[in-house]
């Protein structure tokens, strides 16, 4: 999943984006507000962890643009700001969450995976697609109860088709949210990738919609 963290104190920024990427996250890291906006105007990403006091633009502005451009990625507000008039005044701006500082950074990891796996129609962390069973939580598939061995790009790929089942995703946007922007990819990465995890789990599992791209598959 690919998050923008919009935070302005570099070692706040620093402790979130490791534990985020331990986490299975890829993380796109902005401090200033009018970049922020841009990026989340211009950008897809799955979730956006959202600082208030941001310089240039402060983050309720950000996100009261983004609202009115028909932005709809989940957001998460860091704040040191806890009066509860301010938690309102978030949420009514169109914010979906809220974690005021100092926060201990794991239950904003479990914040950030639930406002994802909501906004993809996902009611639990675990989820049972016919022998399969996908754990958001421990970044874990199994099959017929027994856990596969897959590398964490492969399962990345599962649980961005799974978090976006229904649609039909481009190898373009797989990209973006698979790797970082600096990642020096092949032409033909995604594809290579997607081979992979057939000769592992079926070649059911992804479906090709040739000139469109890939979805889950009936095997899945």
């Amino acid at each position: 999943m690919r998050i923008l963290l919009a935070e302005d104190d570099y070692h706040v920024a620093a402790a979130l984006i490791a534990t985020l990427e331990k986490s299975g996250f890829y993380v796109e890291h902005e401090s200033d507000g009018e970049a922020v906006l841009y990026r989340g105007e211009t950008e897809a990403f799955d979730a956006v962890l959202l600082d208030l006091g941001l310089p240039q633009m402060d983050g309720l502005s950000v996100l009261r643009r983004w609202r009115r451009s028909g932005r709809t990625m989940p957001v998460l507000i860091l704040t040191a700001r806890g009066q509860w008039e301010e938690r309102v005044e978030g949420i009514e701006a169109g914010a979906d969450d809220y974690v005021v500082k100092p926060f201990h950074i794991m239950e904003v990891v479990a914040r950030l995976r639930a406002l994802i796996r909501r906004a993809g129609g996902l009611a639990s962390s675990r989820t049972k697609l016919g022998p399969y069973e996908v754990d958001l939580r421990s970044q874990q598939i199994s099959k017929d109860g027994v856990p596969l061995d897959l590398t964490p790009q492969e399962y990345r790929l599962i649980s961005y088709l799974l978090h976006n089942r229904g649609r039909v995703l481009s190898q373009l946007e797989i990209t973006e949210h698979l790797y970082r922007q600096d990642y020096e990819l092949g032409s033909n990465a995604v594809e290579v990738l997607v081979a992979r995890v057939r000769k592992r789990l079926g070649q059911d599992v992804i479906t090709t919609r040739r000139g469109f791209g890939y979805t889950l598959g009936d095997g899945f």
